[in-house]
């Protein structure tokens, strides 16, 4: 039995918004005490938290690594170490990969590979759709079954809103959670940018926000008529917040997230044919990104994701609406969300709650707390420290970030997992 023994840190625990300085006890992969050892309790090991927090580890809701079918970009391994040094504990991988996780082998090989890798957990998301096509349901008890923790279709169209009703209406009937990217794939095929001045001045196909706010207005009826819970990712629009809010508003069981890069950037920042900066959904105006930063102070949306895209470098080495979309941004999720402290725009135990807590309630598993008796998942990191992200450096296979060279307050010292430290920086 490992026991481990962190020392004077200042524990923040997001769910009952306290902090204190004081130890932490661990054993069998569990917290069995805070502030007072156990009777006989003698450490293995000691971590000298002194000067560094100590918070539950991060969640992200939406993480590619590129396995199975596209390792030439990534792979389980390479983004895992990724997520450890970003103070991730848990990962929720989508469906669209390369055979899509529409049957329970495929969902058995990822989480296989992620055990063998020996890092951050991870969660997979199954197909709501036969091969994400849009025409058949899949075998979503099976899936949930084999461990899926939720169904999406993507960014990939349903042929037709009767099959979308019939697929929702089986996944509430399994009890499993469908996980909703909104896109009216008819109205941002082709598109590339947001659909505005910016966009027509650089002659760039463009994406409508009425192609976010479609698809939501669509789902959202959809999820009334079938009763199945629901959770909209990557909102990048003022009209796509206002829409979740006065759904909550009339106690729809929803919940919602942002993409952090969504948060910082905008528009404008593609002005230079930036290719690092070409995402889906694309980065919208400057009062979009406001209006996400507003929502996430109302509690409108529930969690930051990093919507991890790593890619190859030719992959962004073409005219930009001919790049691949995405961004490699597992290693600047929780350095972003310090960025929304340090501006104000949200207190840290709610940013802190925005990338555990929250996250863990929306996949419906055990993590995202730091109590007694719950799994030693653990972020610790030193807020006073200042560094500048270097993309070399990266630890992801994906170099393709558009925050190269930015400064950040807040650097992941210790990552643990069950107790164990799976990632220890300077």
């Amino acid at each position: 039995m490992n026991r481990t023994l962190i020392a004077n840190g200042l524990i923040l625990d997001p769910v009952t918004e306290s902090v204190k300085t004081s130890n932490i006890f661990i054993a069998d992969d569990k917290i069995i005490a805070i502030d007072h050892p156990p009777d006989g309790f003698t450490a293995d090991q000691t971590i000298d938290a002194n000067g560094l927090i100590i918070t539950a580890g991060l969640v992200d809701l939406c993480a590619r690594l590129r396995e199975p079918g596209l390792e030439f970009k990534a792979d389980i391994r390479s983004e895992v170490n990724a997520a450890a040094s970003a103070g991730i504990t848990t990962l929720c991988c989508p469906p669209d990969t390369d055979p899509v996780i529409d049957e329970p082998a495929v969902v058995e090989l990822i989480h296989r590979k992620a055990v063998e890798a020996g890092k951050t957990r991870v969660h997979t998301l199954g197909a709501l759709t036969s091969g994400l096509e849009g025409k058949l349901l899949s075998e979503m008890y099976a899936l949930k079954a084999a461990g899926c923790v939720g169904v999406s279709n993507s960014r990939k169209p349903v042929s037709n809103t009767l099959i979308l009703r019939r697929a929702y209406s089986y996944a509430a009937s399994c009890g499993i959670t469908v996980f909703i990217e909104p896109d009216e794939h008819w109205l941002s095929a082709g598109g590339c940018a947001h659909d505005g001045p910016v966009a027509t001045r650089l002659g760039l196909q463009g994406i409508p926000v009425s192609a976010e706010t479609v698809a939501i207005s669509r789902a959202l009826e959809l999820i009334h008529e079938t009763g199945v819970k629901a959770h909209f990712g990557r909102l990048s629009s003022v009209q796509g917040v206002e829409m979740i809010r006065r759904a909550k508003e009339h106690d729809m069981d929803i919940t919602a997230d942002v993409s952090a890069h969504q948060l910082f950037l905008n528009e404008m920042d593609i002005n230079s044919f930036n290719s690092m900066c070409h995402v889906l959904p694309p980065l919208r105006s400057l009062r979009d990104m406001e209006a996400l930063r507003h929502g996430l102070r109302e509690g409108v949306i529930d969690a930051i994701c990093s919507d991890h895209q790593p890619q190859e470098p030719d992959a962004k080495q073409a005219p930009f609406a001919s790049t691949q979309a995405g961004i490699s941004s597992l290693e600047t999720l929780l350095p972003l969300t310090l960025r929304l402290v340090h501006e104000q725009v949200i207190p840290t135990y709610t940013a802190l709650s925005l990338l555990s807590t929250q996250p863990a309630s929306i996949l419906g598993i055990d993590a995202g707390a730091l109590s007694v008796n719950r799994p030693a998942d653990l972020c610790i990191y030193d807020p006073g420290q200042h560094w500048q992200l270097d993309a070399e450096a990266m630890l992801s296979r994906g170099r393709n970030t558009p925050f190269e060279g930015w400064d950040f307050e807040g650097k992941v010292r210790y990552t643990l997992i069950g107790g164990s430290v799976i990632y220890s920086g300077r």
